[in-house]
């Protein structure tokens, strides 16, 4: 039987007011595994309300910063004494496999948790000289107050936790909202919540659809800032509806991330780094590689390597430590994957690996690594997010021909280049649009350097202590130190100079 998940509002498991539930699904099975609560509008002004509350009662604000760092590692501590069963349950739930849930996600997540703890102690404030000579400047950080966080299906508790870890750090109360594909493992996690200490009303859950639950959210004019993950035209629906009130908004959204060869490069080590960095996690991550750009020399012996690695990826049970890649999230993005590919073929690029589902896997929602040799800038595949096991590869006669087709898309997330003089790759580098930029690597990450794009791609800062600056206001306090009624300028709005009546 089918677990069921209720949504965590105001300290209290409840259903939905609606009384609707929706099911949860395994993308290698195709099986239900849960029903979860289908929120309707009422709940998440309930969860709203209580964040509200939170915020202006200041049960969390208010306490030091030592004490929110405690609850902080407390609940990283929790994560890791329970970390075998969140890299499985997510694996699951979300069709990634089991090791890299485990040796990636779950890692990654705890010291997140661990570098937020340490940062709730280090929100900087200014106390200055007198730069009016009449009185001191202090410059404080202070929590913003209700941040509603939406998170998408292909990370669900990593981002989720990107966004929870700073957000509770400097103090704010917070409402959100999983992806409906992939909501268990947020709510697994709220039972951690509980145990670390997080005051009732500041941490809440709701589950349900986009449209009625992200929409509340983002509008509600009882919400100070909100916070998505997700793709491009969800980020520009949320900044519409976020300002009716012109709440502070955070946006990680879509990307088309290049890998830019350059002639000096070693055959191999492009080869290993483009298929590492389009197939992990199934090719569902914004940052993926989804372009790889080779000079023309090189063109052919890079492709033949990149088409033999993709040959022998192993697509199976998720939950086998032998798979290396597992299905794609639903059916529905198993066909908009493969409506990629087709378009591509159509405008010409070739399929040289992949690009069907494997005979071997009758259920599941699995699509072989594909790469599409022989696009062109202009092709739908080299130009919009396809979020799948997808790459398409082209040609170059020189650099800064590379540098052009790489910038000439929306996006601008990251990127990468690869190449034995390093002078090179970092002129390259600082040449692209991008805001993360990776010289012979694709994909690392660290809780101390920031994450977050430029263009469509986005705004603002997930990681390191820039996140802090999201979830965080700067107020300006000025202390007279004249100690007079009449102070020297004061002659410009009344009477003149040194008089009082």
């Amino acid at each position: 039987m089918a677990k069921q998940y209720k949504m965590f509002i105001d300290g209290k498991w409840v259903s939905s007011t609606s009384g609707e539930t929706f099911s949860v699904l395994n993308p290698a099975t195709e099986q239900a595994i849960a029903r979860v609560a289908k929120g309707a509008k009422e709940d998440a002004k309930n969860a709203i309300d209580a964040a509200r509350k939170a915020a202006d009662n200041g049960v969390w604000a208010g306490k030091t910063p030592a004490e929110r760092a405690l609850a902080l590692y407390k609940l990283a501590e929790l994560v890791e004494k329970n970390a075998s069963f969140f890299a499985r349950l997510e694996s699951i739930n979300v069709g990634k496999t089991i090791k890299y849930s485990t040796d990636s996600d779950l890692p990654f997540i705890i010291d997140n948790l661990r570098f937020f703890a340490g940062a709730a102690r280090m929100l900087e404030g200014k106390a200055s000289a007198e730069y009016s000579g009449m009185g001191t400047s202090i410059i404080r950080r202070e929590p913003v107050g209700v941040v509603a966080s939406i998170v998408p299906w292909n990370y669900p508790l990593y981002i989720a936790v990107w966004k929870i870890a700073p957000a509770l750090a400097a103090g704010n109360a917070m409402v959100i909202k999983p992806a409906s594909y992939t909501p268990l493992t947020l709510l697994e996690f709220t039972k951690l919540v509980e145990q670390a200490g997080i005051p009732r009303g500041v941490f809440n859950v709701v589950t349900g659809a986009g449209e009625v639950i992200g929409k509340e959210l983002a509008s509600s004019k009882k919400v100070d800032m909100g916070s998505l993950t997700g793709n491009t035209e969800t980020g520009k629906k949320i900044m519409a509806q976020a300002s009716v009130n012109v709440k502070k908004v955070h946006l990680e959204l879509g990307g088309k991330a290049p890998l830019i060869v350059l002639p000096d490069a070693d055959v191999e080590t492009v080869a290993q780094g483009a298929v590492i960095g389009g197939y992990w996690n199934t090719g569902q991550d914004c940052t993926a590689v989804t372009r790889v750009i080779i000079p023309e020399r090189v063109y052919q012996r890079v492709t033949k390597r990149m088409v033999e690695k993709a040959k022998k990826f192993r697509l199976g049970n998720p939950l086998d430590k032998k798979t290396d890649m597992g299905p794609l999230v639903s059916e529905k993005q198993r066909e908009r994957v493969q409506g990629f590919i087709e378009k591509g073929v159509e405008e010409g690029a070739r399929v040289v690996a992949g690009g069907k589902r494997p005979k071997h896997l009758q259920k599941g929602f699995f699509l072989e690594p594909t790469i599409l040799k022989d696009a062109a800038q202009d092709m739908t595949v080299c130009r919009e997010e396809i979020f799948g096991p997808v790459i398409a590869v082209y040609s170059y006669d020189k650099i800064d021909d590379a540098i052009e087709q790489a910038n000439d898309v929306d996006y601008g997330l990251a990127a990468s280049v690869y190449g034995k003089d390093i002078t090179a790759c970092l002129r390259v580098a600082n040449k692209l649009n991008f805001g993360t930029v990776w010289v012979n690597e694709h994909g690392i990450l660290a809780s101390e350097m920031p994450h977050g794009g430029f263009k469509q791609s986005g705004f603002g800062k997930d990681l390191s202590l820039y996140s802090m600056e999201e979830y965080t206001r700067v107020k300006h306090v000025y202390v007279d130190l004249t100690g007079k009624a009449i102070r020297p300028w004061h002659y410009t709005v009344f009477r003149g100079k040194q008089t009082i009546d």
